[in-house]
C-alpha cells in the first residue's frame, strides 16, 4: 500500500503563483525517498500539504488509506499527531529542557506521565543523547539540537516521517549523520520523506529522488 499518492495535485495561491501543477507520485510504505529541486520548486508547498497547513486547489492527496480533503478542521490536529515532522531550524522551546521539549507531543495527546518517561529517554538513547535530557537546547551544538528535534519527532512512533531540509543549517560530517539517523528509523519500517536540495548529500545516500522542477513533477 502506498504512504502517500499524490493524483493530479495542483496548488494556486491567490496571488495567482503556481506553485504545483498537475503532480503525480507514489511513496510506498517503508520507503526512504529524497524531495529535491530548485528554490521555489514547490518542495515546501509539497510538504505544506502534507501536513495540512495548505489545501491542494485541484487533485486528491492521500495518506495511507486516508484522503486528506476528507479531514475537517477539528480532525487535522489528530492527523498531525500521526506524522512526525522535522523542520531545518528546529523550532526548540528555549524555557524548557530537552527532556520537555521531546515531551511536549506526548503531553498534548494525554500520555501518562510514566510511559512519557520510558517514550522519551528511548527516543533521545536512539538519537545518542540520552545524558542531555536535562540540559537546556540552547546550550547545545546545532547538530545536537537537530537530534533533539528528531527525537521529538519520533517519540510517538509516527508511521510516516517528513523533514524539511534537516541538514540545511549543518557541516557535511554532521549532515550524512544525521541522514544515516533517518536511515536507522527507515530500517525498522517509518516511511521518510527528506526534502533537501544537497545534491551530494542525496547521491551519496543512494536513496529513490523525486524532483520538482516548477512546480511539475520531473521524470527521473
Amino acid at each position: 500500500m502506498a504512504a502517500i499518492r499524490f493524483t493530479s495535485v495542483s496548488k494556486r495561491y491567490d496571488n495567482g503563483h503556481d506553485a504545483l501543477r498537475a503532480v503525480d507520485f507514489e511513496l510506498e510504505s517503508g520507503e526512504m525517498v529524497f524531495l529535491t529541486g530548485h528554490s521555489g520548486a514547490g518542495k515546501s508547498t509539497l510538504l505544506k500539504l502534507l501536513t495540512l497547513v495548505e489545501r491542494p486547489s485541484r487533485g486528491e492527496v492521500w495518506v495511507g488509506e486516508q484522503n486528506l480533503a476528507s479531514l475537517r478542521k477539528h480532525q487535522i490536529s489528530h492527523y498531525r499527531r500521526s506524522l512526525g515532522v522535522v523542520y531545518q531550524n528546529h523550532r526548540l522551546l528555549a524555557d524548557r529542557s530537552v527532556f520537555q521539549n521531546i515531551a511536549l507531543p506526548l503531553q498534548i495527546a494525554g500520555y501518562s506521565e510514566d510511559d512519557i518517561g520510558r517514550r522519551v529517554r528511548a527516543a533521545l538513547d536512539r538519537v545518542g543523547l540520552l545524558s542531555a535530557e536535562n540540559a537546556n537546547p540552547m546550550a547545545l551544538s546545532g547538530g545536537e539540537q537537530q537530534r533533539i528535534g528528531i527525537a521529538r519527532a519520533i517519540v510517538h512512533k509516527p508511521r510516516l516521517l517528513i523533514a524539511d531540509e534537516p541538514t540545511g543549517n549543518l557541516d557535511p560530517r554532521l549532515s550524512v549523520d544525521i541522514m544515516q539517523l533517518f536511515e536507522q528509523f527507515n530500517r525498522v519500517g517509518t516511511t521518510v520523506l527528506i526534502a533537501t536540495h544537497d545534491v551530494a548529500l542525496i547521491k551519496r545516500m543512494k536513496h529513490r529522488v523525486l524532483i520538482l522542477d516548477k512546480g511539475r513533477m520531473r521524470n527521473v
